[in-house]
């Protein structure tokens, strides 16, 4: 198999990996929703059940050597684990002050702050279309800003803003440290998020139907996504891995509307089709690009 190939056989991998991962975690905000409780609570048992659920994957998988596995990168592991543990955290947060089409509206502006930390940490160039398309990016995020103004849910917004660029350093040091398991990764992010929850939540004081929509997200979705999301970067850069999030831009509004008829603010429909455009419009580019380099 030529070199060229082979790079074209891990470009779509990764994509498949990465689309994969974020239309698992389009399902996110919903399940925030369904679960009807503080914020604070869904913190704490999101990380708690989804470090269980890494656990238990990892026992099953009968690998017993992640410790020799994880020192030579034990501090850019525990780096990534606590950055992807304080993401989860302000999602949660920005879900519950704001709608749910600024969060992932705003988190799809990602891209910017990836492209930015691989150039300034990595060295890695990145392409004058992948600039282009954060450009637009921006301008549709300050748009979805303006339609919030005077409202609280500038609140949220900037949660959101903040956590698009948390998400944007994780993915570069993903990109960074690509030999490190992920699942062990995964599982202490959730130790974070349960921990910082602890002092503002009474996560053993909920209703019993409030607890099987916090399961499938901590037990099944959320470590799901995580795992392909985080896989993805062995074979894509950063800037690429983070586009995919318009994948959350466009379906976690739906099926919270589908499901719970929450409206999407009109400002939003602007910069969200913006973000849109300029994404898909990179995207086949870049397939584009990567088939003729192969040939």
């Amino acid at each position: 198999m030529s070199t060229s190939t082979a790079l074209t056989i891990d470009h779509s991998k990764g994509i498949k990996l990465a689309a994969a991962g974020v239309l698992v975690l389009s399902f996110d905000a919903l399940l925030i929703r369904l679960a009807g409780v503080d914020p604070w609570d869904v913190t704490f048992w999101r990380g708690a059940l989804m470090a269980l659920s890494m656990l238990a994957i990892m026992m099953a998988g009968g690998k017993h050597n992640y410790l020799g596995q994880l020192r030579p990168y034990w501090k850019g592991m525990l780096l990534i684990a606590f950055i992807y543990g304080i993401n989860g955290t302000l999602f949660v947060l920005s879900i519950s002050h704001t709608s749910t089409a600024n969060t992932v509206v705003i988190l799809s502006s990602s891209s910017f702050f990836a492209a930015f930390f691989s150039w300034l940490f990595l060295r890695e160039r990145v392409d004058t279309r992948t600039w282009a398309a954060i450009g637009v990016s921006v301008a549709g995020v300050v748009t979805v800003f303006s339609g919030s103004f005077g409202l609280e849910n500038w609140v949220g917004d900037l949660l959101a803003l903040l956590l698009a660029l948390s998400m944007g350093l994780v993915l570069t040091l993903m990109r960074r440290y690509p030999e490190v398991p992920r699942t062990p990764m995964v599982a202490i992010s959730g130790l974070v998020m349960m921990v910082i929850a602890i002092p503002f939540s009474a996560p053993f004081e909920l209703a019993q139907s409030n607890y099987f929509w916090l399961a499938v997200m901590g037990l099944v979705q959320i470590p799901l996504a995580s795992v392909l999301i985080m896989s993805a970067t062995r074979y894509l850069s950063s800037p690429e891995v983070s586009l995919f999030l318009l994948i959350e831009t466009v379906f976690g509004p739906i099926w919270v509307w589908l499901v719970l008829s929450e409206q999407v603010p009109p400002m939003t429909l602007v910069g969200g089709t913006a973000i849109l455009g300029a994404i898909v419009v990179h995207s086949w580019l870049s397939l584009r690009n990567a088939k003729e380099r192969s040939r």
